[in-house]
């Protein structure tokens, strides 16, 4: 029997699509980290750095729901153009605004610039699959194969996690090793090459839904902002664990394990990817959504107390094989309850929750690390942030018009 995996890459254009999406969206883990270790090389300031990676990350963030809007209204090869174009621009920009020495605020315009015009991939290629493996709101038993959509967006969650990393390595090394800005370049080059790669794929390409005049058809939030305010949730998880896990590793004079342990936490979520793509589609997505978050808080609760670096690695790969389940539920719940023609905006709202969470979640355990009695302390506000978005999740309904998604 064909492991599923290779069922759904089998699918006509599938692998170059899902290929040339892994490579698109390797800036979303290079370039605000290139930004940073550059940056602060040449200027001896981390808080700068940081604003200047600030930048570029909320300016993507804000304005990935547009980018998903115009997408469904304009279809992507159009707006990926448009905006591979203009992420090359922003990208060269930047390095011209470090390496001139520019004062503030040039920079910092530079990485919103590319920030804003970063393509949104990982949305577009979950949007092809989507298009690829069928829709649950029809009854043409063609057009509907929720085992293989399973399978194709923990497929997905997996490059996700390979990209976080991979990039990170690659990153740091090409910008300590080969050159200063090979880093940034790097990322501007796979994220304009590829999305443009990606855009030429015309054949594997959602079809732009035409809507009748008037209004659009609204997106449902009674499952949007539930999953929205969640996404913010796990995004304050992942800011602060990176914080926290650092600052541990410090703590108890062993910094250089640091990379280590936050890659058994993505190892965790790698793994449960890769077994959540070989199951069978949910009955209960909601369900899955509960659980999945439940384990996930409940792995913060031996970090905040046990700082012994060998059972805190057990405890991170334990929380992150929560994390793909999980993610892939959420992209469930959003498809099966968005109108297909703001399926990549509805998406995109999800990626914003997640970005938005990082920067507070990463101050905030930063903050909780300073003044604590030890660094395990800082595990707490992914504690406290798992605990609000398992109780969205507890007390969420889903709205009658939504069953597709229990079956």
């Amino acid at each position: 029997m064909a492991s599923p995996y290779r069922v759904v890459l089998a699918r006509p254009g599938a692998l170059a699509f899902s290929a040339t999406g892994l490579v698109s969206r390797l800036p979303l883990s290079m370039l605000g980290l290139s930004i940073v270790v550059v940056v602060a090389a040449r200027t001896d300031s981390y808080a700068f750095a940081g604003t200047v990676s600030a930048a570029y990350v909320l300016a993507a963030a804000a304005t990935a729901p547009l980018q998903g809007r115009l997408i469904d209204t304009w279809g992507q090869s159009r707006v990926l153009t448009i905006w591979a174009l203009g992420f090359g621009t922003g990208v060269t920009l930047l390095v011209l605004a470090i390496a001139g020495d520019a004062a503030t605020p040039l920079p910092h315009l530079a990485a919103v610039v590319a920030g804003a015009a970063t393509p949104q991939t990982g949305n577009m290629v979950r949007a092809r699959w989507s298009h690829l493996l069928g829709n649950p709101r029809t009854s043409d038993p063609r057009e509907l194969n929720p085992r293989e959509l399973n399978t194709a967006f923990a497929l997905e969650a997996v490059l996700d996690e390979v990209v976080f990393i991979v990039g990170p390595v690659l990153a740091t090394w090409v910008t300590l090793q080969v050159h200063e800005f090979a880093g940034i370049g790097l990322a501007g080059v796979a994220g304009t090459l590829g999305s443009l790669a990606l855009g030429v794929q015309h054949a594997t390409a959602p079809p732009v839904v035409r809507r009748a005049p008037g209004p659009r058809v609204p997106l449902d939030r009674r499952v949007l902002v539930p999953v929205v305010v969640a996404s913010i949730g796990i995004g304050i998880i992942f800011g602060a664990a990176e914080v926290v896990v650092v600052a541990l590793t410090e703590e108890q004079g062993r910094p250089g394990l640091a990379g280590v342990m936050l890659a058994v936490w993505a190892a965790g979520s790698l793994g449960a990817g890769l077994v959540i793509g070989l199951l069978p589609a949910p009955e209960d997505v909601v369900g899955r959504l509960r659980t999945s978050l439940i384990a996930l808080t409940l792995s913060f609760v031996p970090l905040a107390v046990v700082p012994q670096l060998p059972w805190a690695a057990v405890c991170l790969f334990v929380g992150g094989a929560a994390i793909s389940p999980t993610l892939v539920a959420a992209v469930h719940l959003v498809r099966a309850s968005v109108p297909e023609a703001r399926l990549t905006e509805a998406l995109s709202w999800t990626t914003l929750g997640l970005s938005v969470g990082v920067a507070p979640g990463a101050a905030l355990s930063g903050w909780v690390v300073d003044h604590a009695w030890n660094a395990s302390a800082g595990f707490l506000v992914p504690l406290v942030a798992g605990v609000v978005a398992t109780g969205v999740a507890l007390s969420f309904r889903l709205p009658e018009r939504s069953d597709a998604v229990r079956h």
